[in-house]
């Protein structure tokens, strides 16, 4: 499996680098998820201003968070979220790298459409993780296992296909700062590589993938 890059979370916005939220419910399905996930993803496309202020749809283009998302998903972001709640242990958050350049692509509403489904992409720093740790945590990994302030975490979500086996030394997350990892811990480029990342740095939750259509659902 190749190395992740910096610019590994390639987005892109329909309106366009590039992890379960704790609070969210797990995959959802059937016919009236699909339609209400459907609805809203066509009000982001036919009402692109919306997107820089409540919702925005990315692209995946890498493996890092596999199985939770796989490349070429596409998921919704509220951008809205953390004006009202803290973030929290668990959410798949897109957020602003402290590092590297990523991708997007933004223009009008058919550009936003062709790009969507060509992977286009134009210069963005826009990556996506889960949220493992919170300011003033103490977090480490040892032979891959995850410890948050001294307790082993049950991560059901990891990629079980190729499990992770490194470790990394203990550290306080700073305040105002969160740790973020990668589903795929084998091939992530994270907050173990690019240190914890300023709170501020938030883009949005991501909360459903809406594409492809046999893997619609709640994150």
């Amino acid at each position: 499996m190749p190395e992740e890059r910096p610019h590994e979370r390639q987005f892109q916005t329909a309106t366009g680098d590039g992890e379960q939220a704790s609070r969210t419910s797990k995959k959802g399905g059937g016919g009236i998820l699909e339609f209400l996930v459907i609805l809203l993803v066509a009000f982001v496309l036919v009402f692109g201003f919306v997107r820089p202020f409540v919702v925005e749809a990315f692209y995946i283009p890498s493996e890092s968070m596999v199985p939770t998302l796989e490349v070429g998903d596409r998921v919704l972001a509220n951008k809205f979220i953390y004006r009202f709640t803290e973030p929290d242990r668990g959410d798949i958050v897109v957020f602003k790298s402290t590092e590297g350049v990523d991708n997007s692509v933004d223009g009008n509403i058919l550009e936003r459409l062709v790009g969507y489904l060509q992977g286009q992409r134009d210069e963005r720093q826009d990556l996506i993780k889960r949220i493992v740790a919170l300011s003033g945590d103490t977090i480490s990994v040892r032979d891959g296992t995850l410890f948050v302030n001294g307790e082993p975490q049950n991560e059901d979500y990891l990629n079980q296909e190729f499990p992770d086996q490194s470790t990394f030394p203990e550290t306080t997350v700073p305040e105002d700062h969160i740790f973020l990892m990668g589903d795929n811990r084998a091939n992530s480029r994270d907050s173990r590589f690019i240190g914890p990342v300023p709170q501020e740095n938030i883009e949005g939750e991501a909360f459903v993938r809406f594409w492809p259509p046999g893997r619609i659902g709640l994150l």
